[in-house]
């Protein structure tokens, strides 16, 4: 939509206070990643002692408030092991299981991961790859804006309890953007507002950052597969015609000029 700015959450585990974070996110338009451990679900009816924080959701109760939102889900791994600890076919198996639940789940197809423990090598990066999945995003934090060059060890802007954190959202929105695109990428588990007691960090957050027009609020996937269209934009040779070939409606600035080009088209800069 010619904005020049986007926004992304990232959060982990499946966990009960997942709701109030959505609640608080839906009220500020601002959309989330949740990434799920299909094979650590609690089970159905579980109730927790008093004073446990780490409270993972059934999963039907997953389905109920997962389903029919903004917000994507996303893989995490089917029991939330260190994977470079493991053989790659357990690591693909930890994978495409996990991949293959949520998707009968939720009924959709799901291509994006976040590390268990934010742990990996070389070797899972290839497996990751050749199950089918394009984005992984670590627990690296750049304080940083760029959009992702390497989406199988994408990092983030921040975690949300970085003391930083109004600072870089301040940046964010009031530095002029020196050239292409930025996105601001938060991460987090939303069990930690309730074991620190604050739960005002997300919520200010929100409200600074949610509701602007100059703001795309994006799922990972979204941004992912934005970012990928623009990348199959098929120039001549002197640079004067452009043919878009994806499904997408593209933007891009030539100049002080900013060109919109629908899915199909081609047109002369």
């Amino acid at each position: 939509g010619n904005r020049v700015r986007a926004l992304t959450l990232s959060y982990d585990d499946g966990v009960e206070q997942d709701e109030k974070l959505i609640e608080i996110l839906d009220r500020h338009g601002i959309k989330a990643t949740f990434n799920l451990n299909s094979g650590a679900y609690a089970p159905e009816g579980k109730v927790y002692e008093e004073g446990r924080i780490h409270r993972r959701l059934s999963e039907s109760a997953a389905t109920e408030l997962y389903s029919n939102t903004n917000h994507e889900v996303a893989v995490h791994t089917l029991t939330h092991p260190y994977l470079e600890k493991l053989g790659a076919g357990v690591v693909a198996y930890e994978v495409i299981k996990d991949r293959e639940n949520l998707e009968r789940q939720f009924g959709c197809v799901v291509r994006g991961m976040a590390y268990p423990y934010g742990t990996f090598n070389d070797e899972v990066v290839d497996t990751l790859r050749a199950c089918g999945i394009v984005y992984s995003r670590t627990v690296v934090s750049t304080r940083k804006f760029d959009i992702p060059t390497d989406w199988l060890r994408m990092p983030a802007t921040c975690h949300h309890k970085d003391p930083e954190l109004m600072k870089l959202a301040e940046k964010f929105l009031n530095s002029k953007p020196e050239k292409g695109a930025k996105l601001f990428y938060l991460w987090g588990h939303s069990y930690e507002f309730e074991g620190d007691d604050n739960w005002n960090v997300i919520e200010e957050f929100a409200e600074y950052m949610g509701g602007r027009d100059d703001v795309w609020y994006a799922t990972n996937i979204e941004i992912y597969e934005y970012v990928q269209a623009y990348k199959q934009l098929v120039f001549s040779a002197d640079g004067s015609i452009v043919s878009n070939p994806t499904s997408q409606t593209l933007w891009f600035a030539i100049g002080d000029n900013v060109c919109r080009i629908a899915s199909g088209e081609t047109m002369y800069l």
